[in-house]
């Protein structure tokens, strides 16, 4: 690794991403990006510790998917169910786009104006190298282009000052809003790590007064995040792969079964989650670490998904409903409450 690893702009490090993970059928591991692909091989140590380039490729699976491209995990060959083996790709059946779509003048002036906002419009010379390597690792050199747009987005507010306090060994305080409560708590932490899971961004930590471990999902921080002005001693162990471990049983154990519309896009987007297996009725097996959030996947999907178990989960769902179906009920008027003569 270069001492003096030049800045890639992050449009180009998401371009060379997608197009990495489009030039292979059996997918990549993280290993693999992290060396090979342009924006992360230049910070990449073979000998070293890469924990931060790491996060930064969580975060850019967060940004691609979001984009609206489809970014699949699958399980090495002979490594089911090991995590630390998992191998990235985007299928390019559901990535490009269907044959029968086809853009007027008009539209294909706008795509084109819509290129500038890539570098050189086209494949920089870093991007070809990395397709060059990715070669040797079985990957085609045939790629289609690119059919997304970056957008802005927001990420979890709390991700940038627990990333910074994790770097400096700060002990940091937020409110915590917890499922079910009205009332936010406020929490003082020893932050021990930043985890992706499904998705959603976490913090492993200990509660500085008391010393136990817990794990709070970033998204429930209602608060700023602030230093108290306090420090801690790094501790061998204080490893992700521990409480990511902890997220997984939790992950594993828990399993709800819904049916889906056929040919719906509830079909299509939770049939090929991972972990989802089709039961012999057709309905599908879902595994989950939080019912909440599980509960507002499922609700977004509205008729598309019945949720037969767990009873829990199923009333989760029927309330956010509920709930919609009273925010949008037209509101009566005084002709409607009139009474009329008889």
């Amino acid at each position: 690794m270069s001492a003096k690893a030049p800045r890639v702009p992050v449009e180009e490090r998401l371009f060379s991403l997608v197009l990495a993970l489009l030039s292979t059928e059996t997918g990549l591991t993280k290993n693999e990006i992290l060396s090979t692909v342009q924006g992360y091989r230049q910070r990449f140590d073979r000998s070293g510790d890469n924990a931060n380039l790491e996060r930064q490729f969580e975060r850019d699976k967060d940004d691609i998917r979001d984009l609206g491209v489809p970014l699949e995990t699958i399980d090495s060959p002979g490594q089911a169910g090991n995590n630390q083996s998992l191998r990235y790709r985007i299928p390019r059946g559901s990535y490009e786009l269907p044959s029968d779509v086809v853009f007027s003048p008009e539209e294909l002036t706008l795509l084109g104006l819509a290129t500038m906002v890539w570098r050189e419009g086209s494949l920089s010379a870093e991007s070809r190298r990395a397709l060059l390597k990715l070669r040797s690792l079985g990957g085609s050199a045939d790629v289609p282009v690119l059919g997304y747009a970056p957008r802005v987005r927001v990420r979890d507010a709390a991700f940038d000052p627990i990333d910074s306090a994790l770097e400096k060994h700060q002990i940091v305080r937020f409110s915590y809003l917890k499922p079910g409560e009205t009332d936010a708590r406020v929490r003082t932490i020893v932050p021990l790590a930043l985890i992706q899971h499904q998705g959603r961004w976490h913090v492993s930590a200990e509660e500085a007064e008391t010393g136990a471990r817990r794990t709070f999902l970033l998204s429930r921080i209602v608060s700023g995040v602030v230093a108290t002005g306090r420090t801690f001693e790094p501790r061998e162990g204080d490893h992700p792969a521990e409480a990511l471990r902890e997220l997984e049983a939790v992950w594993a154990s828990n399993s709800a079964v819904v049916e889906v519309r056929p040919e719906s896009d509830a079909q299509a987007r939770l049939s090929k989650r991972r972990g989802t297996s089709v039961r012999p009725d057709g309905s599908l097996e879902l595994h989950y670490s939080d019912a909440n959030i599980l509960a507002d996947e499922l609700a977004s999907f509205g008729p598309e998904v019945f949720v037969l178990s767990p009873e829990g989960l199923r009333a989760a769902v029927i309330e956010r409903l509920d709930r919609l179906a009273a925010d949008h009920a037209p509101l009566a008027t005084d002709a409607d409450r009139e009474v009329p003569r008889g």
